[in-house]
């Protein structure tokens, strides 16, 4: 842990020179942010899908990807709610709405920190959420909510289906949606950038705008997906493995992010957990 805490301080110290020598561009979106503070709209208690397709996630499936009760009690629920808590504050400080999740590699829990983050958000009354599953190398956001999908994301960017035919909404979790893939996507990062994936970006944007996105993006290390389709958004995420992250690919991965507003890094997979209040 103590070499994944060092590499994390390095990273910060070399993102803070190179923002010295280099002022980072904003990133470009396809709609202007939403003004800075919460949303003054109240949600309802409970909102009825009618065109999103609505299923039941089978409980078993749930526990055995991790997917945690945002309103448990157990370390994992705790922790998430103490991340949304800390996501929302600085999104909302900035006017942001559009959120990648990361890792610098694979097996280091990113998908499941989206998935858990996104139930988290979506608990919160003053926002919606959609939760994009853009790793189109290895998609499995619908997989471990247990989504059979007729249509997904790497439809819409063959242009072979609408978003709205895309939507699912998992029973029991208000606010919250899922645009997944089915499969993946030959020259997925050139479809990202292209002008069917800013088209998606323009059109789930303008939808609500209370709603906070979530994108599920491929190891930054592993394709260039995740650096082709960043200035479409406006901040991101870091996961990183405790004892699985090497501190070389770390470190290369912030150095690449270094344009893109980062909100923190998530420790996933650690063994000294903190212990709950209350």
């Amino acid at each position: 842990m103590d070499r994944i805490r060092k590499a994390l301080d390095l990273a910060r110290q070399e993102r803070n020179r190179s923002s010295e020598r280099e002022s980072p561009a904003p990133p470009t979106t396809s709609a202007k942010p939403s003004p800075p503070g919460k949303s003054s709209m109240q949600l309802p208690a409970r909102i009825e899908y009618t065109n999103t397709r609505v299923f039941t996630p089978n409980p078993q499936t749930l526990e055995s990807k991790r997917i945690v009760n945002p309103s448990g009690s157990d370390p994992a629920a705790a922790a998430f709610r103490m991340l949304r808590t800390q996501v929302l504050q600085r999104m909302d400080a900035n006017g942001w709405r559009t959120l990648a999740v990361m890792s610098a590699g694979r097996n280091d829990g990113k998908t499941t920190t989206a998935i858990n983050l996104a139930i988290s958000l979506a608990n919160d009354h003053h926002h919606t959420v959609l939760l994009v599953d853009c790793d189109l190398k290895q998609p499995t956001v619908g997989a471990n909510l247990g989504i059979e999908a007729e249509y997904g994301l790497d439809d819409i960017l063959r242009g072979e289906a609408e978003v709205e035919q895309c939507l699912y909404h998992p029973e029991g979790y208000d606010r919250l949606v899922v645009l997944p893939a089915r499969g993946t996507l030959a020259n997925s990062s050139e479809a990202l950038a292209g002008p069917r994936g800013r088209a998606l970006i323009a059109d789930i944007r303008n939808r609500y705008p209370e709603r906070i996105m979530l994108f599920d993006l491929p190891p930054v290390l592993g394709a260039d997906d995740a650096l082709a389709f960043l200035p479409s958004l406006d901040c991101g995420l870091i996961v990183v493995a405790e004892r699985g992250t090497r501190r070389d690919d770390l470190l290369r991965c912030m150095e690449l992010l270094r344009k893109t507003p980062i909100l923190g890094t998530v420790l996933n997979k650690a063994t000294d957990v903190a212990p709950t209040y209350g």
